[in-house]
């Protein structure tokens, strides 16, 4: 009949056999600790998320529209008189856009404005102001606090790095009630692929601001609140990456055995040289 033991490749020697060393149990516990500290570092790296990011030119998302989301508080200044105008380069010029706009009366006669709203990608502007209202108000006070402008897809749930709203909580409070405040935006597509292969089309953007007194044609001071923005050419791309199981596993194995081997050796050799260090002391070495 076959022994299959005659196939172990791992023959087992009696502990009989064996000699223990201090220097062998400091090496080993030395080993244990360093492979422990080892597999949790690669536990963590196969747990964790790496995100590449890369550059190219594109044109992602919608083809030719951006969805565009404001939020913004006018604490001196009624809903009845505000409302968002858009205008860009394509030729479009609308006054009034009253569709997904809601306008919540806040504080003493102010106004929460939400609104949400699709943007070519071309040039233009919108801005928040009371050219759209029935009647005028008697007195102007665009102070505002801003809540968020957003472009593209939320991605605020991915704790994403980036400037994906860098106006979020900018408060005018101190300034003027009758300046015109201008933003000028320069708006980055950014592409976030996750390790799902789920795609977000969102923007970057940072800004510029000034404020001054602007005069309409009938000699009024009639202030606005107003977003000029100019799409870049470069799309920031970034793709979240998590490591292979089959690579997670090599890993383990290479730092299990290699950590083993290399102790071995190190252990050998110690060995080797105390034995011989005594064999001098002895007379027997020769």
């Amino acid at each position: 009949m076959l022994d299959i033991r005659r196939f172990d490749i791992y023959r087992k020697i009696p502990k009989d056999l064996t000699q223990p060393t201090t220097a062998g149990a400091v090496i080993s516990m030395l080993c244990v600790a360093f492979i422990a500290f080892m597999i949790f570092n690669d536990v963590l790296a196969y747990i964790f998320i790496d995100l590449r990011s890369e550059f190219f030119i594109d044109d992602p998302g919608r083809e030719g529209k951006i969805d565009v989301q404001v939020n913004v508080s006018f604490p001196h200044m009624a809903c009845e008189y505000l409302g968002v105008d858009i205008q860009d380069e394509n030729g479009r010029h609308e006054v009034g856009f009253i569709d997904h706009t809601n306008k919540m009366p806040i504080g003493d006669g102010g106004c929460r404005f939400e609104s949400r709203f699709e943007i070519n990608k071309v040039p233009g502007n919108f801005h928040l102001s009371t050219h759209s209202a029935a009647t005028q108000p008697d007195n102007y006070d665009m102070r505002h606090t801003i809540h968020s402008i957003k472009f593209g897809d939320d991605v605020s749930h991915k704790n994403l790095k980036g400037s994906f709203d860098p106006l979020a909580n900018r408060d005018t409070s101190q300034e003027n009630g009758l300046n015109t405040h201008e933003y000028i935006l320069k708006i980055v597509p950014s592409v976030h692929e996750d390790y799902s292969g789920n795609i977000l089309n969102s923007y970057q953007y940072t800004f510029g601001h000034k404020s001054y007194i602007t005069y309409h044609h009938s000699g009024k001071i009639i202030p606005a609140v107003w977003f000029k923005y100019e799409l870049q050419p470069i799309t920031l791309k970034q793709t979240e990456q998590r490591q292979s199981f089959y690579a997670f596993l090599t890993s383990i194995c290479a730092v299990v055995g290699g950590t083993f081997t290399v102790a071995g050796i190190i252990d050998s050799t110690f060995f080797t040289i105390s034995e011989l260090v005594k064999k001098q002391q002895m007379g027997k070495l020769t």
